[in-house]
């Protein structure tokens, strides 16, 4: 008994799992473009993307209590693909997905609405990693992004159809993308892109589990 009772202090003592960032209704869309907008399908488990030569992003502030995490881990499949294409180069750079974390300083991230991505994005005191199932280049690959300063590129899958699990260290990517350690992950955005090449993405992902 006494050995049952200790096992059941231990693992009251333990932290709670955080649970995974659902798609409930939480994520927002937010459009690149001003008559584009991708469909999204959000199923509580999973996000069902399709995009039909459109561009836009789904976000949403990370709750407080994760706002420290520094790994994520999450499932996607691609089951219609854009080409391969120049992630480096503005306007010809489409993406079948594209998983969002954003961090800023705690000053910033104390008065800033987290929920307005756009805005925040823009923000200079806002760096960006970027995870990226497209483009031709190898796994691990970081690249500037042409678009934002504070924002870097990060290829895990090169264009085509499948289906994989992610898991990645946001520390220590954050560390080779910038040189230092973040700040403040303040939110997260997932989107499909392909207006530049005209053609359609049919692609799924798993609500992302933040540690």
């Amino acid at each position: 008994m006494r050995h049952i009772l200790t096992v059941l202090v231990t693992c009251l003592a333990l932290p709670a799992a955080a649970a995974p960032l659902a798609f409930d209704g939480s994520w927002r869309e937010q459009g690149f473009l001003r008559f584009s907008s991708n469909d999204y399908a959000q199923r509580g488990a999973e996000l069902q993307v399709t995009s039909d030569g459109t561009v836009s992003l789904l976000w949403r502030a990370v709750p407080e209590a994760m706002r420290g995490a520094t790994r994520a881990s999450w499932g996607w499949s691609v089951a219609e693909s854009v080409p391969a294409t120049d992630l480096s180069r503005k306007g010809g750079d489409d993406r079948n997905l594209a998983v969002y974390f954003a961090w800023t300083d705690p000053q910033t991230a104390a008065t800033a609405d987290p929920g307005r991505g756009a805005a925040l994005l823009r923000d200079a005191s806002t760096r960006v990693i970027v995870y990226v199932w497209g483009g031709a280049d190898p796994r691990g690959t970081v690249q500037n992004s042409p678009y934002l300063a504070g924002m870097r590129t990060i290829v895990l899958r090169q264009a085509g159809t499948g289906s994989h699990s992610e898991q990645v260290d946001l520390a220590a990517d954050y560390a080779r993308a910038f040189g230092d350690a973040p700040g403040v992950l303040v939110g997260m955005g997932i989107s499909a892109d392909s207006d530049d090449t005209d053609s359609r993405i049919r692609a799924a992902i798993t609500a992302p589990d933040l540690r």
